[in-house]
Order: structure tokens, then C-alpha cells, then sequence
């Protein structure tokens, strides 16, 4: 049955515009695991396009450049405990590092609303099965397969007789791959709020929680915001508005998000992250992650941690998704090549992230 685009009217180089950044993350992913290798790209080929897009910038992570380190708590609700194992989805509170970042390797790109805006966390309970997670505020990931990202890198490269990719070329590739048009949709037309503190975000892969008796359920879960979420500004003239609101934000008062785990249907695909799953899925409220700090890269706890997603507590386990696994290389390829390099000065200061006098007295 042929399906009907949901932007029919886009134009290629509108339609390229609209995976443009998500594109970049899934490219600093699959570049720094070495996952294009057999489909004739290599990685010096990937880094030479990835410093041609962002630049160099020893020190920094690849992608997600710009960030600032949060900590905090979540306490777990219990209500997911009859389908994992896993201790933090017990009732109790576990001590969070984590991180707000903007998608990119540009570590000094100027904030924008409708840039993809990333939560990444490490959940530490005292048994030692941690939680790690890097989760993000587009609604689909915009690939599936390595193979299906070579053809997208292929298509969007630079001509260089003009230095912008060819339309001819994005056109070809929108009619060999459909599938895109619809998950580029999804993230063109995802609500936009106002900052970093009212966004929802989402894990995109799926993973599998393990119940006691070994039985496996497929499952994805977003961060849901507790804060009012009020719609982006798109004229707002400040470089790093969105990392200063945020500070300002968690200075005031502690910022709470949802943990909604959402279980599979029975017609959702578990191993493509570019498929939304069905609305009306069984939702379970796992807990609430609080977040009472904020401090600069600059010496944050968060500068040494690799947010790997397969860094899972007993009761979760990793999907068949084949972006995982090219996500996690991505993670220990970036840290151990920035843990050669010159610790950075990041665009968000200790002076920046410092408390203003008074400003912790007036957290609930």
C-alpha cells in the first residue's frame, strides 16, 4: 500500500534542512564506532566530514560539544517493578550526574529553538548496577541501519562546484528511502518549548526490561517535565539563552521531570528507532528525577563520564536495535580520544553556573 509523505510539498533542500541536525548526531554515532567501514566509507573518510561540518575542537566530546553538568536524585516509584528486576526502578532515591547539551560538535554554536536539545544521566544506586542514558528531544531517530545512513551521507554530501549538496541528489535519495520522509516530518513538526527545563526527552532506541521469572518486555521511556512547558521564543537575541535560562531555572527552584515508560504494542517495531510507536501504548510512571544543581564542564562531575547507553542495570537489556550498538563505540571512541587532549575552556563558565547570593534559599 503506497503511503502518503506528510510533507509532500517540502523541497529537496528544505527536506535535507529538516534532518540536517539530526543527521549530524547519528554521524558522530556511527563514524566514531567504526560501523561504515564495510560499506566503503572509513572513519578517517567520516572525521574528515565531520571536521568539514563542525570544525576541530580537541578536548571537546564529538557530538553534544556545548553542555553543562547537573546533579541530583531520582526516586523510583515501584510501579515498573513488576516488569524489571532493575533496583532504581524499586522505591527509594538514587544520587544522578547529568548533563544538558545541545546536539553538534560545535562546543561554542549559538542556541536555537528549534535545535535538538539532549539529557544525558547516570543513576547510581548503592549496589553498583548503574543507569546510564543519553536521551534526546526529537520524537524519532532519523536512521535505522548503518547502511541506510551511508546513503544519506552519500546524497547530502557538499557538491564542490557550489559547496551545498546537490538537490538531484537529495531528490534520488527521498525517492529510494520513503521512510525518512515520514520521520523527518515527525522531528520538523515536534513541539518546540521554551528551554531546556520544559522539554520532554526520549531514550528513540528500544530496550527490554527483564522481570523476575526472565520474562522480556520491549519498552521505551522519555523524561516528561513536571515544569509548565510554555512554546520557544524564536527571537530571542543571546547567544547561550537557553543554557542561561536553564541555570537561572535550577537556582531558583529544583526542576522535576516524569519517568514515563511506555511498553510495546503489539504492532509497534521494536528495532527501528525512526518508527513512533502507537499513542494509546500501556504508560507506567517509574519515578521523578529531580535535578538541583548546575555547574560548568570546566571541573563538573559530569566532564569525565561517558553516557554509553548499554551501561545497564541487571533488569535491562539492550534491544536488537542495531543503533545501539554503533552508540555505545561512539561513546568510548570520543572519550578516549578527547582524554588525550587538552582539557577545553567550554562556552558555559564556572562564572556563568555560579549561584547568584540567596539563590539556593529559594528552593522548595
Amino acid at each position: 500500500m503506497e503511503t502518503k509523505p506528510l510533507v509532500p510539498t517540502a523541497s529537496p533542500m528544505r527536506w535535507l534542512g529538516v534532518v540536517a541536525a539530526p543527521t549530524a548526531l547519528a554521524l558522530g554515532f556511527l563514524w566514531a564506532g567504526g560501523w561504515l567501514i564495510p560499506h566503503r566509507l572509513t572513519q578517517t573518510s567520516l572525521l574528515d566530514a565531520l571536521r568539514a561540518v563542525d570544525g576541530t575542537h580537541p578536548g571537546f566530546r564529538r557530538n553534544h560539544a556545548k553542555g553543562v553538568c547537573v546533579t541530583g536524585w531520582f526516586e523510583g516509584s515501584g510501579n515498573a517493578a513488576g516488569i524489571s528486576t532493575a533496583s532504581i526502578l524499586q522505591p527509594g532515591r538514587v544520587p544522578v550526574v547529568g548533563r544538558f547539551a545541545l546536539a553538534g560538535g560545535m562546543p561554542f554554536q549559538a542556541d536555537g529553538p528549534a535545535k535538538v536539545r539532549s539529557l544525558a544521566l547516570r543513576l547510581m544506586p548503592p549496589d553498583g548496577w548503574e543507569w546510564r542514558m543519553g536521551i534526546n528531544d526529537i520524537p524519532v531517530f532519523p536512521v535505522r541501519t548503518p547502511q541506510e545512513f551511508q546513503d544519506l551521507q552519500l546524497a547530502s554530501r557538499p557538491d564542490p562546484a557550489t559547496g551545498k549538496p546537490d538537490p538531484a541528489r537529495v531528490t534520488a535519495f527521498r525517492a529510494a528511502h520513503p521512510w525518512l520522509q515520514t520521520s523527518g516530518a515527525q522531528i520538523i513538526h515536534r513541539t518546540l518549548s521554551s528551554g531546556f527545563a520544559d522539554d520532554t526527552y526520549r531514550s528513540l532506541d528500544s530496550f527490554l526490561f527483564v522481570a523476575k521469572d526472565g520474562t522480556k518486555t520491549a519498552v521505551r521511556w522519555a523524561m516528561v517535565p513536571l515544569q509548565s512547558v510554555t512554546s520557544a521564543d524564536a527571537h530571542v537575541d543571546d547567544h547561550d539563552y537557553l543554557f542561561r535560562q536553564l541555570i537561572d531555572d535550577i537556582h531558583a527552584y529544583s526542576l522535576q521531570w516524569r519517568l514515563m515508560v511506555t511498553v510495546a504494542g503489539r504492532h509497534d517495531i521494536i528495532d527501528d528507532p525512526s518508527q513512533g510507536w502507537a499513542k494509546d501504548d500501556r504508560q507506567i510512571d517509574a519515578g521523578t528525577l529531580t535535578l538541583t544543581s548546575v555547574e560548568s564542564e570546566e571541573g563538573g562531575p559530569c566532564t569525565g563520564i561517558t553516557f554509553d547507553p548499554l551501561v545497564l542495570p541487571q533488569g535491562i537489556a539492550p534491544s536488537g536495535d542495531p543503533i545501539l550498538q554503533a552508540r555505545s563505540a561512539a561513546y568510548m571512541r570520543s572519550f578516549a580520544a578527547r582524554s588525550g587532549e587538552k582539557p577545553p575552556v567550554p562556552a558555559i563558565t564556572p562564572t556563568m553556573t555560579a549561584a547568584p547570593s540567596g539563590a539556593e534559599g529559594k528552593k522548595s
